[in-house]
């Protein structure tokens, strides 16, 4: 066999992959409810149903069953679509430029390329918030590019809380990033910024002259009471941060609020013309994003405000209480375990630091439930979890501290059936593994 490249060679599936890819080679006929990634169950929006149901009706481009490249830049209806949502959201999306792309995570692979520079030179690099989700810093490493990042810790009451401004320059200051990514309804932690917290980085990235890339996969999926409107980086003015216009972009999805995991539309959309015309540049390389989910998702271009307002307090108001009730069932269950407080997107993180020794880890014990861990339902049969283990969300270097060691990622993407079955489940797998293994668990 020829050889392979050391990234290639050494490279294992991503955390949240990870327990699925572990769980397709069981043969003892245990089921699995999957809660380790954001694969979105839920219908689309009719809009888009409706025209994924007519791909050969009237006015649709593919009629005909020919099935053309689209524009790199994307088709001009499904550029208005994501403008109209960020419009919904009470922003203006008049001079914004707009790129489609393969899903959220090329648009996160694109800013990479562009905004980082070789792993092993000092500047260009890229400045995370851990925990960051995976898939940041797993393009960083394809790519051989470099990143950065700031540790939050999880306290007892399950918050996690943010460094201070002050702990955040000082980091700039000495890794002189390029770029700042930020969350601001948080994948993996469930942490809602504020509008006065996205300010407060916006005016860092001002003054060290960093492009500000904010990830709003999770825009509208907030279960706090706001009087404003949802927090975004297009909220942000001059007149509130002088400077910050033509260092933004966001990354914006098919995927999540719209539940359109599988078509693979996202969008890069930036105030800088000049960014713009370098990203579309190289994505020329990659042709196109799929012409047929950006038709389906080109209906969203032709709805109202009030119809997509409609539609985002729809998707809350299904999922807070999900997120609400498995909060306090697990931490009803199994006490002494610490569940983050998910103000915002579609996750919660289990912590069971209170309960384990120093040489517990989150990845063993999910391998191990998908390998072979199980518990048994009422009719007998054999039942495991699948969920995502958090170390590979935080920076290894910080893993000294044990951040993420003692923490798992729970998705709320299942039926409201099954994740009521979770916290029972999880409680219990948990169970049996320090039975298994009980120089695991807390001494004393």
């Amino acid at each position: 066999m020829p050889r392979l490249s050391n990234h290639i060679a050494n490279r294992r599936p991503t955390a949240i992959r990870n327990a699925n890819v572990e769980f397709a080679q069981r043969t003892d006929g245990c089921r699995a409810i999957n809660v380790a990634i954001g694969n979105v169950s839920l219908p689309m929006h009719p809009a888009m149903i409706e025209r994924l149901h007519h791909l050969n009706g009237p006015g649709s481009p593919f009629a005909e069953g020919v099935v053309r490249y689209a524009p790199t830049v994307g088709f001009p209806e499904t550029r208005q679509a994501f403008a109209n949502i960020i419009a919904a959201s009470g922003n203006k999306a008049d001079n914004l430029h707009i790129q489609v792309t393969d899903g959220g995570s090329q648009a996160m692979e694109l800013l990479i390329v562009a905004c980082c520079g070789d792993a092993g030179k000092a500047d260009m690099s890229a400045l995370l918030i851990d925990a960051a989700y995976t898939n940041y810093r797993s393009f960083a490493q394809r790519l051989g590019r470099r990143i950065v990042s700031f540790p939050r810790r999880l306290d007892g009451t399950g918050r996690f809380t943010l460094p201070s401004i002050y702990e955040i320059e000082k980091l700039i200051q000495r890794e002189l990033p390029n770029a700042m990514v930020v969350i601001p309804y948080d994948n993996p932690t469930g942490q809602l910024y504020t509008h006065q917290m996205l300010a407060d980085l916006a005016r860092l990235c001002v003054k060290y002259d960093m492009w500000m890339i904010s990830d709003e996969a999770y825009r509208e999926l907030y279960y706090v009471n706001r009087k404003e409107s949802p927090v975004s980086i297009w909220g942000l003015s001059d007149r509130e941060v002088p400077g910050i216009t033509g260092l933004r972009v966001s990354i914006e999805t098919a995927s999540k609020v719209w539940n359109g995991c599988g078509l693979r539309v996202g969008a890069l959309v930036t105030d800088s013309l000049e960014l713009h015309k370098r990203l579309v540049a190289e994505n020329t390389v990659n042709l196109c994003t799929n012409a047929i989910g950006q038709w389906v998702f080109g209906a969203l271009a032709h709805l109202t405000k009030e119809e997509l307002s409609e539609w985002f307090e729809h998707q809350r108001s299904y999922y807070k209480p999900l997120m609400q009730n498995f909060n306090r069932a697990m931490r009803e269950i199994l006490p002494g375990v610490i569940v983050s407080r998910a103000d915002a997107s579609l996750y919660e993180v289990v912590d069971f630091r209170q309960l384990v020794s120093d040489k517990f880890c989150t990845d063993d014990f999910v391998v191990w439930c998908a390998r072979e861990g199980y518990i048994l339902d009422k009719d007998g049969n054999k039942v495991t979890l699948l969920s995502a283990p958090m170390p590979e969300f935080y920076n290894a270097e910080n893993l000294a501290d044990n951040l993420g060691r003692t923490q798992l990622r729970v998705a709320f993407v299942e039926s409201p059936e099954n994740l009521e079955k979770v916290p029972h489940l999880l409680s219990e797998l948990f169970r049996s593994y320090l039975k298994l293994h009980p120089e695991l668990g807390r001494k004393g």
